[in-house]
């Protein structure tokens, strides 16, 4: 009885971790048959709808970017994820965690957000994945 109000209540925590609120629209990139399907399940709980996919063109609030080491260039990844974002809209990188296949360093997504001009402001630990929370670089004003 409890264990299934439990289990719901997880899967939420997992999307408030991830800062997914009601009514964002969330795409999802990247994704494979690896996937962690309980996180899907709980960002599309959340949000209150499917997650789109790539062939999308709708503005988005969160892009949930699945990425592995053997998955191509980062950077080109990360471009063409920020072209349908919103102003304020982030990316979550989602990696494996070390140790698992497709491991991928942090140094290697600090370079490729660096180069794309996104500020790395977050890390969480998943359920076999970690996800770096990557947003626009806040530039400073001219005076």
């Amino acid at each position: 009885m409890v264990a299934a109000e439990d289990a719901g209540k997880s899967e939420v925590d997992v999307a408030e971790r991830l800062d997914i609120e009601p009514d964002m629209v969330v795409q999802e990139l990247g994704w494979d048959e690896d996937v962690d399907d309980a996180l899907r399940a709980s960002v599309e709980q959340r949000c209150g709808s499917e997650l789109l996919d790539e062939e999308a063109d709708e503005v988005v609030d969160v892009v949930l970017l699945w990425w592995r080491d053997d998955d191509g260039d980062l950077t080109d990844a990360l471009l063409d994820a920020m072209a349908p974002m919103a102003d304020d809209g982030v990316i979550w990188v989602l990696t494996p965690k070390t140790g698992r296949e497709g491991y991928v360093e942090p140094s290697d997504i600090a370079e490729a957000a660096s180069t794309s001009n996104l500020a790395q402001t977050s890390n969480v630990n998943l359920d076999g994945w970690t996800g770096t929370r990557l947003g626009s670089r806040k530039t400073k004003s001219k005076r």
